[in-house]
């Protein structure tokens, strides 16, 4: 007989370590003050868009595919909110059974330890967009007045009334993965299937007082309440067990699946949307690694095309930045391809880089001007990260005068 309750509780406490640890491991997390994108190790800046793109796609495919095949079950083994109203919720209870004379100081300790778990899970989430040493001393300094601090408040207050009195009403009146999940399911997705041909059902309605959302699974699989949660399987299994007959309650693929156990159904919707998913998935994976930790760019300076110096060499402006997107430091090193006699003269080379920095610095390359009969002389600048060896070529343009024939 499965234990969906125990599984439910295992998968909870697995979820809240990765919810409470992914903005401390930059595992996922929006640094908006510093317009950066975590993900997965990678330290992505507002400027790399394309990998930005295909990292939010393919995050939004996945969810949309497994709401087609599995339907709510996220909502009941994964959803922080299902998670820790319950957690609220068994809380509150307990507490009501300890204190059941004194009810007022039960009440007490219950709201005490609610509002110092809304602070904690309140800096967790603002975390994922803050970074959490900086988030730290704002807390400290009991900062309300940034928007970090004034954000930090709102999710606290909200946190608190939410775990306090709301709870998993949340999921029937403010949440919209309920009502997307109308739009993505279909005669196949996953669902808390009732069948009773045998009118086997004694009425007992156990199913019914040990669902979370307080509904009947017996009126329909597709109550908007319904978060495929499973605890009514186990309670009717448990109670006709007694009496040595099959529980009436189980999870199926679709209403009109009439078999036990079977494999997920594949149809050309589930193989196109796994492809897409797929495709996606492959599009990050190039993306990420073809990207370059170091981005080095060089440009031109054409405010002035060009000027002559006393010591008889042609003088060119130009401009690089250098962003470091790597936890380590960084040396780039430049130099010229395909433009003899010429001389590259920067305050510094290599250039050091901290990690996260980023720098922007002028240099002028000169050439002779004697015997120089093109206006325009095509020619390479390298940049070599040394670090990791490795070299970018930018082709750039070498203005000069020309003698006459």
């Amino acid at each position: 007989m499965a234990n969906w309750h125990q599984l439910r509780k295992r998968v909870h406490l697995g979820c809240s370590a990765i919810f409470l640890v992914l903005p401390f491991l930059n595992v996922i997390r929006f640094d908006i003050p510093r317009q950066r994108f975590y993900f997965f190790g990678y330290e992505l800046w507002i400027n790399e868009f394309g990998i930005i793109f295909f990292a939010l796609m393919f995050l939004m495919f996945a969810i949309v595919v497994s709401s087609v095949l599995f339907g709510r079950v996220y909502c009941g083994y994964l959803c922080p909110q299902m998670i820790f109203s319950e957690a609220s919720r068994a809380l509150e209870s307990r507490l009501g059974r300890q204190f059941r004379s004194r009810p007022r100081l039960g009440r007490a300790i219950f709201y005490g330890v609610v509002g110092v778990a809304s602070v904690f899970l309140a800096f967790v989430f603002i975390s994922y967009f803050v970074e959490p040493r900086d988030l730290a001393r704002r807390l400290a300094r009991l900062d309300i007045h940034t928007a970090a601090g004034i954000s930090g408040a709102a999710v606290t207050l909200l946190t608190f009334l939410d775990f306090s009195f709301l709870r998993l009403r949340f999921c029937t009146t403010a949440c919209p993965y309920g009502y997307l999940q109308g739009m993505l399911a279909d005669g196949n997705t996953l669902l808390v299937q009732y069948r009773d041909e045998q009118h086997a059902c004694i009425e007992c309605k156990k199913c019914v007082r040990d669902c979370p959302m307080g509904i009947d699974i017996r009126q329909s699989p597709f109550q908007i309440e319904c978060v495929h949660c499973g605890e009514c399987i186990d309670s009717c299994e448990t109670i006709l067990a007694r009496l040595k007959k099959p529980g009436l309650i189980r999870y199926a693929w679709g209403e009109a699946d009439h078999r036990p156990k079977g494999p997920v159904p594949v149809d050309a919707k589930r193989v196109i949307l796994t492809a897409v998913l797929l495709l996606y998935g492959m599009g990050l994976f190039v993306a990420l690694s073809m990207r370059h930790a170091v981005l080095v760019r060089v440009a031109p300076e054409r405010a002035q095309l060009y000027h002559a110096g006393a010591d008889g060499r042609v003088y060119n402006d130009f401009r690089y930045s250098i962003a470091n997107r790597s936890r380590q430091p960084a040396m780039v090193a430049f130099s010229l391809d395909y433009l003899p006699g010429a001389t590259m003269n920067l305050a510094s080379n290599p250039v050091a880089v901290k990690p996260g920095e980023s720098v922007q610095g002028n240099f002028q390359i000169s050439a002779p001007a004697a015997g120089r009969t093109e206006f325009v002389t095509h020619f390479s600048v390298r940049a070599t990260n040394l670090s990791e060896r490795v070299e970018d070529n930018f082709p750039m343009t070498f203005i000069s005068p020309t003698e006459a024939p």
